[in-house]
Formats: structure tokens, C-alpha cells, sequence
């Protein structure tokens, strides 16, 4: 995995949904403008990477564009940048969008990977989470998908929501799994500050996922799935088999270089990381003055690139490499501590989590640097 990832965040939705705390407006009057500005900015980085072998259009809600527009923005990727005959191209799917002139249109512009935000197959979770879609919706976007010859469709879904019991995530993931999907990115509902489940938290009008339940769902996902014959690659990440994995995420994972494009996208390369401004009218401004749209950056020390590569190696299957920690007597001792406990195994020089491992994956580094 040596070649670049290339995401393209675009950042309109219908309407905005009351956990989501991605950059996004429920509007699409600035669409024109910003399209405008995101080509500057594609020829902004031309001949900075030499070659994407993925391609990722996030958001946001990628398929309220049009086909048009669609390709528009394709043409311009294209033209500009060296993207892989091979490359993985994705694009994130609202149900509600999957009508059949849109799968149709879809295809020729060269997409073979679809992400739909199925979210839940229950309509009382479904309203709750604010989505505009219904399981019924869902279903049928799925088999339209299938029906025009798509063969690698990832889905989003949500557990832990306030009253939400364990029984009734199980039968989403039993739906789920009528529809063979390639891949599942399961994730425990989060709140995050600015959105509108924030401000229900503070006022008491939901309540958060005690621990225990944390664990009983997270535990449920992993089994059930397995069980099934998926492959629990990361946290919150699963496939029906390794061709399967989300080549583009794993990017983010293993320190590949990727360019973010698109108000609040992140980029990195070498040991540098930088992003764009949160906001498309001051992504818009510095476009259309010439200037690179850069919120912020920052230059990695090595030992900050160490401390990554093991938090993000834990998060994953494949682990990280032992070269990347001291040898020390503390942490041979923390090491042999960890695997007796059975939150790690050894594989081919690799210090890889269990299924424990992955539920206390953001305290294990810590044992690694004390």
C-alpha cells in the first residue's frame, strides 16, 4: 500500500442529523461556489503526490450533488492528478439519494465502491438519530445496489443509543447481513460537543452508554459478525474478507500519505499533518485569493510518529511492529503482563490486540511509554 489516498470531503446535507459532528451545512446554495473553489485547490496540489490508489468522497452527503456535478468533480481529479487504473473509488450514500437514475448514473463515473449510511434497520431508532430515511428505504436501496451490478458496498451502522437494547441492535445486524454486505463499520454513538445531542446531554434528555453496556455491545458486534464469517479488522471495522478492507481508511491507519480536499479536510505526508479551514466561506475566500485554504499544521517529532504508529496499530488487527518500542525491563514486563491478561498475542514480530485489547484500545499505549 505505497501509492497516496486522495478524499474529497463535500460538505452539503439536507439536513443535518443531531449526532453528527462532521463539517456540513443543510443547504446546498453554496454547491456553485465551492465547486468553483475546489478545483482551485486541486491544481493547487498538482504534482505534489505522485499517485492515488484510492479515492474517497465523504462528507456530508456526497449524492445530494448531481451526476453532472459528480463528474465534474471527477474530471477535474482526473485531469489533474495520477489516480491508479486499479484505484478503490468511493462515495458515500444516502438512502433516500439511491433512486434508480442516480445508481445508474453512478457506475460509468467509475465508482466501485458504494458506503451507504444505513445507520439502523429500525424506523424508532432511525428517528431518533434524525435520519430521513426509513428501513424500508434502506432495504430498497440495497438491492437496487445489487440489482446494478454493484459488488463492494460497505454500510454504516449505529448501536447505543439511549434505550436502545441489545436485542434490538441484534436484529439489525441480522438485517444487515440479509444483504451480504462486503463490509460494516459498526460505531458506538458518540456526542460530541456542538451537535445537537450535546446540548439533550447537558439538559439531561438522553442519557450516555454506561460502561458495561458499552462492553455488552461492542462485545455482541464482534462475535455476532465473526461468527458470521467477517473479519474484525478495526475497531469499528469489518469485512467479509481482507480484499474487502477499506484500502482508503487504512491509509489513515498505517501512516500512508493522503491528500484531504474540501473545507475541514486533513492531509498528511512525511511527518507533516495540516487542515483546512472549518468553514466554506473562508475555504471559498482563500481559494479565490490565491492562497492555499490551511487552517493549521503541524511537524511530527520521531517519537510523536512512534506514539502513532502504536495507538493507531492498536486500533487495528494487523498491530504494530515491536521495533517501534523501547525494550526496557518496564516494558517487557508491561508486555508480558498485557498478553497474560489476553488484551495481546505476538505474530510475526507484531504486537497485535484480541477483541479485549480492542475495548481498552485508547489506554494500551500508555503502556508502552509510560
Amino acid at each position: 500500500m505505497s501509492d497516496s489516498g486522495l478524499y474529497i470531503h463535500i460538505p452539503f446535507c439536507r439536513t443535518k442529523c443531531p449526532y453528527c459532528g462532521f463539517y456540513s451545512l443543510a443547504s446546498s446554495s453554496l454547491v456553485p461556489r465551492w465547486l468553483n473553489a475546489l478545483k482551485k485547490e486541486v491544481i493547487y496540489y498538482r504534482g505534489m503526490f505522485k499517485c492515488f490508489d484510492s479515492l474517497y468522497l465523504g462528507g456530508g452527503t456526497p449524492t445530494l450533488l448531481s451526476i453532472k456535478e459528480l463528474q465534474d468533480i471527477l474530471d477535474c481529479l482526473f485531469d489533474n492528478f495520477e489516480i491508479a487504473d486499479d484505484a478503490e473509488i468511493t462515495i458515500e450514500a444516502n438512502p433516500c439519494d439511491m433512486t434508480g437514475e442516480k445508481i445508474a448514473g453512478l457506475r460509468p463515473l467509475g465508482f466501485n465502491r458504494i458506503n451507504l449510511g444505513v445507520q439502523s434497520f429500525n424506523d424508532r431508532d432511525l428517528a431518533f438519530l434524525g435520519r430521513r430515511h426509513s428501513a424500508y428505504e434502506a432495504e430498497k436501496a440495497l438491492r437496487a445496489l445489487r440489482t446494478s451490478g454493484f459488488d463492494n458496498i460497505g454500510m454504516d451502522l449505529i448501536y447505543g443509543m439511549d434505550g436502545q437494547p441489545l436485542e434490538r441492535w441484534r436484529e439489525t445486524l441480522e438485517k444487515a447481513l440479509v444483504h451480504r454486505p462486503e463490509h460494516l463499520s459498526c460505531y458506538q454513538l458518540s456526542v460530541e460537543e456542538g451537535t445537537v445531542f450535546w446540548k439533550m446531554l447537558e439538559k439531561g434528555e438522553i442519557q450516555p452508554l454506561e460502561e458495561e453496556m458499552e462492553r455488552a455491545f461492542f462485545e455482541l458486534t464482534s462475535e455476532f459478525l465473526e461468527d458470521n464469517g467477517y473479519i474484525h479488522y478495526e475497531i469499528s471495522n469489518f469485512a467479509r474478507d481482507r480484499a474487502f478492507y477499506s484500502h482508503h481508511n487504512c491509509k489513515y491507519w498505517s501512516h500512508v500519505p493522503y491528500l484531504g480536499l474540501g473545507p475541514s479536510a486533513h492531509s498528511f505526508k512525511g511527518n507533516r499533518r495540516w487542515w483546512n479551514h472549518r468553514s466554506i466561506r473562508r475555504y471559498c475566500d482563500a481559494l479565490e485569493q490565491g492562497q492555499a485554504p490551511i487552517e493549521g499544521d503541524e511537524e511530527l517529532t520521531d517519537e510523536q510518529r512512534r506514539l502513532e504508529s502504536v495507538s493507531l496499530g492498536l486500533r487495528t488487527r494487523e498491530g504494530f511492529n515491536l521495533k517501534e518500542i523501547d525494550h526496557g525491563p518496564e516494558i517487557k514486563e508491561a508486555i508480558s503482563r498485557l498478553r497474560d491478561s489476553g488484551h495481546i498475542l505476538f505474530s510475526n514480530g507484531h504486537i497485535i490486540p484480541t477483541r479485549k485489547g480492542f475495548l481498552v484500545a485508547d489506554r494500551l499505549p500508555l503502556c508502552f511509554f509510560p
